[in-house]
């Protein structure tokens, strides 16, 4: 083993790897290792310039056991920046500290006269190499020792109930509703992120943590520590980027649906919001309204004058949002230029498709710049020069037809290597162009990666089913979302997948999902909401007129009760305004999520550790959603202080825990005071 004080980083050499800890912003190190005798360059989600610190490095002895009884010397490195220090003794095992006491360590288990004098023979080392037979790549196994009654938090969205991720393997894939977030806010006060797009795997295990990445060319960490999260999330947001100042204009209700087929279908929709007196910020205009995948442009069949459509809508005070799709079927007029040109994915074997819903399709590769591009020109020309103010880039993990990630790659790389980071690429395509052009804006996504809050996007949680399992699921996606970083956040308010929209207990499960909506980062409606009985526009397999629409989904469709209760959690909304917009300031400032776990906002309350049914709104509402059918009642736990109940306005001393009434019309709010 040797040492190098290199202006205070610390590289090591080791059996042929080399590694570099670094300061990398306030009580924060970067950890980098390799086989391939240099480093990439690559800077991955820390995009940021941080605060320079001065880390101290030293390096000096200290007694090891040989085995046979005897003592001997071996040298041992530290650095140290502010509040954290990490130690790599002789056999290359780095342990983390923060003021001085363990919070991380690397796992190892292999004799080597040191360490641990159990279960040495394993041959286990922290850091597991093997090469990539054929290509310049390895596969990476990653492990670190499992602390005792830690929990552990955020990592981005995974489908499941289960907010502690403790015990939890995790796909670091991206997928539909799945979206890989690497980032972990730890219980024993540090955050911990998987600077590594690589497709793999993490496994937060009772024995020991696990990462995998199946290609990569570099093992690269970043390790932070604070007294709370909130403290955590301040030096990752410092270190990988802040989300904007949103828009005041959107932050109340956007309209959508699966789908809008004409222009008249939109302006009728909006029309009647107008009637009503309800203003709507932004209207959305959903899949299919182009001739195919790729064409980027309406179907002047069903949208003859988008150009009109969009002003009357600005003259009604209402944004326009459209969806892009990154797939381009063989019938488009863009997929032979873009096929030609290098444009699109590449498989390794088998047919060059990768997409197949509604059309034989091969998606874009967005990690190329012609190709960011050339699909910025077609949809600046066909969209944004008509007035359009937004876009919903759908699909955006990519969907591909079959997650077989290492039968793609990008020119950049195999997808194995670096496929995660895709949807945040997709989406500087827009965000890129748009920055320049001075105007404000946000568009929707559905998947994102570590450092996606820079980059203007609201994050939704993708096409899940409309129950209440569902549901349950969102919320704890939601708040782990927020504790990785990603404070724009949303879903499809009662679900996505529909049957029947007759259905009563659907009918309730929406007005629980609105009434949550409302105390979330955005209000969206949006749903595919069946019987699909609703005939075609035409008869072609292709164009605007032939897919499938749904149900109406705008607040009255659902009968006058439902609707006056959604028109009176609207009005909350609305209320709310100068609140919520000092909630996405606090975001851009430091991090914080609009919706937030109980710990964040009482970290010393171990209770709230514990609790996964309710959350903060902010620092001023407790909110306690019903998340179950036909619940008209539950108990909410009120941490120290005193407690307004929103209904009543009876006031409550904390510590405690209080039943409270939930009929339909009602969801249990706490005002803190």
């Amino acid at each position: 083993m040797r040492f190098v004080n290199d202006n205070g980083a610390l590289v090591f050499y080791r059996k042929g790897e080399m590694g570099r800890i670094e300061a990398w912003g306030e009580n924060s190190l970067r950890v980098r290792t390799t086989m391939q005798g240099k480093f990439t360059g690559n800077v991955w989600a820390l995009t940021e310039e941080v605060n320079k610190t001065g880390a101290k490095v030293s390096i000096d002895l200290e007694d090891h056991w040989v085995g046979d009884g005897t003592i001997d010397k071996k040298e041992i490195a530290t650095i140290q920046n502010g509040r954290i220090k990490a130690t790599v003794n002789f056999a290359g095992v780095i342990t983390f500290y923060k003021d001085d006491k363990k919070v991380l360590r690397e796992y190892y288990r292999c004799y080597d006269g040191t360490l641990s004098r159990s279960s040495r023979c394993l041959k286990i080392v922290s850091r597991e190499w093997k090469g990539i037979i054929g290509g310049s790549e390895y596969s990476l196994n990653m492990k670190f020792e499992s602390n005792p009654g830690e929990k552990i938090f955020g990592m981005g969205q995974y489908q499941q109930e289960d907010l502690d991720l403790k015990g939890c393997v995790l796909e670091l894939a991206q997928r539909n509703s799945q979206i890989s977030v690497p980032f972990a806010v730890s219980s024993y006060g540090y955050g911990f992120l998987w600077n590594n797009p690589a497709v793999g795997k993490v496994s937060f295990a009772k024995n020991y943590t696990e990462w995998i990445a199946r290609s990569t060319k570099e093992l690269d960490y970043w390790i932070t520590v604070g007294d709370t999260p909130k403290d955590i999330l301040a030096n990752y947001t410092n270190a990988t980027g802040h989300a904007k100042i949103f828009p005041e204009d959107l932050m109340g209700l956007w309209q959508c649906k699966l789908r809008y087929r004409t222009q008249d279908e939109v302006l009728t929709v909006a029309r009647h919001y107008k009637k009503e007196g309800i203003k709507i910020d932004q209207i959305v205009i959903d899949f299919f309204h182009w001739p195919v995948q790729g064409d980027w442009k309406f179907d002047k069949t069903y949208w003859p004058d988008p150009k009109a459509m969009v002003d009357e809508l600005h003259e009604m005070g209402i944004k326009v949002m459209v969806s892009v799709w990154p797939s381009v079927d063989r019938r488009s007029e863009n997929f032979y230029p873009m096929m030609e040109q290098g444009l699109l994915i590449r498989t390794e074997r088998g047919a060059e498709q990768t997409y197949d819903y509604q059309g034989d399709c091969v998606e874009i590769d967005v990690f190329n710049p012609e190709t960011r591009k050339y699909v910025w020109e077609v949809c600046k020309k066909n969209y944004y020069d008509l007035g359009i103010d937004a876009f919903w880039l759908d699909n955006s993990e990519p969907d591909y037809g079959v997650y077989d990630f290492d039968n793609y790659r990008y020119c950049d790389g195999p997808a194995l290597a670096i496929s995660n980071m895709y949807p945040q690429m997709y989406s500087r395509i827009f965000h890129d162009e748009m920055e320049q052009l001075g105007k404000p804006f946000v568009n929707l996504l559905r998947c994102a990666w570590a450092g996606s809050q820079k980059y203007n996007n609201v994050v939704w949680s993708g096409d899940v089913p409309s129950t209440f399992e569902a549901f349950r699921e969102q919320l704890q996606c939601g708040l782990n979302m927020g504790l990785a970083g990603i404070p724009w956040w949303t879903t499809d308010i009662g679900g996505f997948m529909t049957d029947d929209v007759d259905d009563p207990d659907f009918r309730q499960l929406l007005i629980r999902w609105f009434q949550f909506a409302v105390y979330s980062a955005v209000l969206r409606m949006h749903g595919d909401r069946g019987p699909y009985n609703i005939p075609p526009l035409d008869d072609r397999n292709y164009g605007g007129g032939y897919l499938k629409t749904g149900q109406p989904n705008e607040l009255w469709s659902y009968g006058e009760d439902n609707y006056r209760i959604m028109k009176k959690y609207y009005d909350i909304r609305i209320s709310m305004h100068d609140y919520i917009k000092s909630l996405y300031e606090e975001a851009s400032q430091n991090g914080s999520p609009l919706i937030r776990t109980m710990f964040y906002e009482f970290p010393e309350d171990e209770k709230c550790w514990e609790l996964t049914d309710q959350y903060m709104f902010g620092s001023r509402y407790l909110v306690a959603p019903i998340l179950y059918l036909n619940q008209f009642e539950r108990s909410v736990y009120l941490p120290s202080g005193k407690w307004k109940l929103t209904s009543t306005g009876e006031i409550f001393t904390g510590s405690t825990t209080v039943n409270v009434k939930a009929p339909i019309d009602y969801m249990p709010v706490f005002e803190r005071v």
